[in-house]
């Protein structure tokens, strides 16, 4: 039985530091919006508000993709 070899790991670069360090600030900004939303939809029917925070707690997600793609390959979009 043969052992795989060893993979050498690559080189650490910058983007994830960066990429990390975007995403916090990304994440405080997104929650900031939407804390600030939730206050308009107060006296909202309380499907609204369901509805309201159900996107909100998904949709944050989606801008990530691309931050992430970008922190392992430095592109922003698959070829």
């Amino acid at each position: 039985m043969s052992l795989a070899p060893h993979r050498i790991p690559p080189e650490p670069t910058w983007r994830k530091p960066a990429g990390m360090i975007g995403m916090i600030v990304y994440i405080a900004i997104y929650a900031l919006i939407i804390s600030v939303l939730s206050d308009q939809i107060l006296g909202a029917p309380q499907y609204v508000q369901v509805a309201f925070y159900l996107v909100a707690g998904l949709v944050w997600v989606v801008p990530l993709k691309p931050l992430f793609l970008w922190m392992n390959t430095g592109r922003w979009r698959m070829k």
